[in-house]
């Protein structure tokens, strides 16, 4: 890669992110001014602009915490603490990884059944696809707590609950991708398969499938993304001990509001470096197929 075409790529992005920073700043100082302008006037504490703003940006449970307090929750939960530990943000990032690429594999390949039996059965097609479409139309937060009370009543509890809500949002947008990369070959190139006198296994193999590995790629990066909230929603109802949603329900009830926005931030990471995982395989496999770098 150029690094002017380097330059071109993160600049726009830093800048996005020195707006957000800029705006998340001053959001804080205004939701939290009030409180602590209370606890001036009841404390008799007098200060100038400068304290006041320190203090303001300063406080154990803010409204909104400022983004150096994030930063720092961040830094001391992720590298200070032992990986081993209950505090630590890197072993509840480990415990919803898990349930999160199990159900991201599960729902991968439930979707890559369904597209191939959605395009090979015209039945199908027409009495699977709308029930798929409808089911995205249920609300996760309202199957999750299903799901975890079904399934406990049989004793099936830990990682499979959860790897099933993750699968539940993962397979969507694998099987829409794959119906859709699968249906992308032209008419002409079909003729030509049947010019060749290509069995339906032959073309499925040789042409259908190669044409589909893009679309299956670029909805893995949904479907994976997808994957880790389904996996974050299903600690919520489970009381969880570990996990990014352990940490945000302990956070909620002790209104550690810095825990909280420190445990989003550290579930948008992985997310990024879960997404980003996925684009390096699909150009790896871009290449093995003789793709052109880009």
């Amino acid at each position: 890669m150029k690094p002017d075409t380097l330059a071109q790529r993160i600049l726009p992005v830093l800048a996005i992110l020195l707006v957000i920073v800029a705006i998340w700043y001053v959001g804080a100082y205004f939701m939290n001014a009030p409180f602590q302008r209370d606890l001036d006037r009841r404390g008799n504490v007098t200060s100038t602009t400068g304290e006041f703003i320190a203090r303001t940006m300063s406080q154990p449970k803010p409204v909104l915490p400022a983004p150096h307090q994030v930063v720092q929750n961040l830094y001391e939960n992720t590298f200070l603490r032992r990986v081993t530990s209950n505090r630590s943000l890197v072993y509840h990032a480990w415990v919803t990884l898990s349930s999160t690429v199990a159900g991201f594999t599960f729902g991968t390949l439930l979707g890559i059944l369904i597209a191939v039996g959605i395009v090979h059965v015209k039945a199908l097609d027409r009495s699977l696809m709308p029930w798929i479409i409808a089911s995205q139309t249920v609300p996760i937060l309202a199957i999750a707590p299903m799901v975890i009370v079904v399934l406990a009543a049989v004793n099936v509890t830990g990682l499979v609950p959860k790897a099933l809500i993750s699968t539940y949002l993962s397979f969507f947008p694998v099987a829409v991708g794959m119906v859709k990369g699968l249906r992308s070959p032209e008419l002409i190139q079909l003729d030509l398969m049947r010019t060749y006198n290509a069995s339906a296994g032959q073309t499925f193999w040789k042409l259908r499938v190669p044409a589909s590995i893009p679309f299956l790629f670029t909805s893995m990066k949904v479907a994976i993304a997808a994957s880790l909230v389904g996996a974050i929603v299903g600690e919520l109802p489970t009381g969880a001990v570990a996990g990014i949603g352990s940490k945000l329900l302990a956070g909620s009830y002790y209104s550690q509001t810095i825990d909280i926005w420190a445990a989003l931030i550290a579930g948008s990471v992985l997310a990024a470096l879960l997404v980003t995982i996925v684009g390096i395989v699909a150009k790896i496999v871009d290449r093995a197929m003789g793709g052109r770098p880009a």
